[in-house]
């Protein structure tokens, strides 16, 4: 069955079945040039930020070998998500989410295969490293379209 339909705990179909469920930039997020929603965008990255909060506790957890630096990045994240969401007209359409969300999330990601976790940690820094450049992005705009310091 394994070699029929490729669908093995080893496959890359793994990649293909991403159901993650990782925040993205969409076009509808208003950060792109074309569109530019300042509000729309600002509640967007950090709401996102905050949502990779889980995800990158997860990855603290299993890549113990770059523990500082996977420290690091979670306290750069989330202050980041903090500055962005206190440029927010209305800071509170901000969502994060609450503390038996994020166990849920974090139990759910765990995985007694170490393959699994692999991929899983791969898929979270591709999509968290997208979702980094997007929002360079958007700070660059609003620092070259407004007097903004951050």
């Amino acid at each position: 069955m394994c070699e029929k339909f490729s669908v093995c705990e080893n496959s890359m179909e793994m990649l293909v079945r991403n159901n993650l469920n990782l925040p993205k930039v969409t076009e509808e997020d208003g950060c792109l040039l074309a569109g530019f929603d300042e509000e729309k965008c600002l509640r967007k990255l950090s709401s996102g930020l905050f949502a990779f909060q889980t995800y990158l506790e997860f990855i603290q957890e299993t890549f113990a070998s770059e523990k500082q630096n996977v420290e690091s990045l979670c306290h750069g994240t989330k202050h980041l998500a903090a500055t962005i969401r206190q440029m927010v007209i209305n800071p509170d359409e901000v969502v994060i989410p609450d503390s038996a969300t994020q166990k849920s999330l974090l139990t759910k990601l765990k995985s007694d295969k170490a393959w699994i976790e692999k991929i899983t940690t791969h898929l979270i820094l591709r999509d968290f490293t997208s979702f980094m450049e997007k929002t360079v992005r958007a700070v660059r705009y609003l620092k070259n379209t407004r007097s903004f310091s951050a």
